[in-house]
């Protein structure tokens, strides 16, 4: 049987990317946050993961606004770099885990959860910013999931939850033995319009960091308004932390968590080891 390993929660955004590619990582801006993702990326690499399930937003890479699934769920064999405007990035496809995201995909189906099966998928940076520093040579197949934070009517906290809940079900009926790390990157605060552009909600980041390791369920109970008054209009994001969360065994504990404001956005990384992982 699968067994769910770790799970982790960090941020996504092209300032990450972009000072990757560039080779800007040790700038006294960003190499605090750059050393948060190495040492993610030694914490998760010990967890020995075969598989890593990424919940994401699509950034108008796969879904456009005629039509835009709620959930969806990669389930090809690999997936290719999207061209976000300036061309991709300098990526080889991303090797999928078909057979555990055909099974996600049916079991989360007869859970009451609707979603897409793609079997084409392009990962932007809702995926890009931060798997290159979790795991830079595609070492683990991956299977991506997506929740909609962009085109009404969006899912409802609630709803996310349930979904992760639902993804933790169906990892755990999986039959072959395969080591599992679910991974949630959105967020946290942001607001990208208006008269608060780029600002920065610290004390919300915090206290939502604090619910999600102690009390997650709680946030279930917040809805999406909620969460855009309090962090910010983009903030919404945090839904794939939730998932995520939702996902674990019911026993886990934070092993760290780092937060950063820089630039627009706050940034966090937390990692929670399931109480029944070895």
């Amino acid at each position: 049987m699968a067994t769910i390993v770790a799970g982790l929660g960090c941020s996504h955004a092209p300032s990450i990317a972009h000072a990757y590619d560039s080779g800007n990582e040790r700038s006294p801006a960003l190499a605090p946050l750059f050393d948060a993702f190495a040492h993610a990326a030694r914490w998760l690499a010990e967890r020995r993961a075969d598989a890593l399930v990424v919940i994401y937003n699509d950034h108008v890479d796969n879904y456009f606004f005629d039509a835009w699934p709620a959930f969806s769920v990669g389930v090809a064999a690999e997936y290719e770099i999207a061209d976000e405007g300036w061309g991709p990035r300098r990526f080889p496809p991303v090797p999928g885990h078909r057979a555990l995201a055909r099974h996600i995909a049916a079991h989360l189906l007869e859970r009451g959860i609707d979603l897409t099966a793609s079997h084409r998928m392009q990962l932007d940076h809702g995926f890009l910013s931060p798997m290159p520093l979790i795991d830079e040579h595609w070492r683990v197949p991956v299977v991506p999931l997506t929740i909609n934070v962009v085109l009404e009517p969006l899912p409802t906290p609630a709803r996310c939850w349930a979904l992760g809940e639902a993804l933790g079900s169906a990892i755990a009926s999986y039959a072959a033995d395969l080591r599992v790390a679910v991974i949630g990157t959105g967020g946290l605060s942001h607001q990208l319009t208006g008269s608060d552009f780029g600002k920065v909600y610290a004390e919300w980041d915090r206290e939502f960091l604090a619910l999600l390791d102690h009390a997650p369920q709680t946030l279930a109970r917040y809805t999406m308004a909620d969460f855009a008054r309090l962090g910010g209009e983009h903030s919404i994001e945090v839904v794939q932390w939730l998932a995520m969360r939702a996902a674990l065994p019911a026993v886990s504990r934070m092993e760290f968590s780092y937060y950063y404001p820089f630039g627009l956005m706050g940034y966090a990384i937390a990692g929670f080891r399931p109480g029944t992982a070895a």
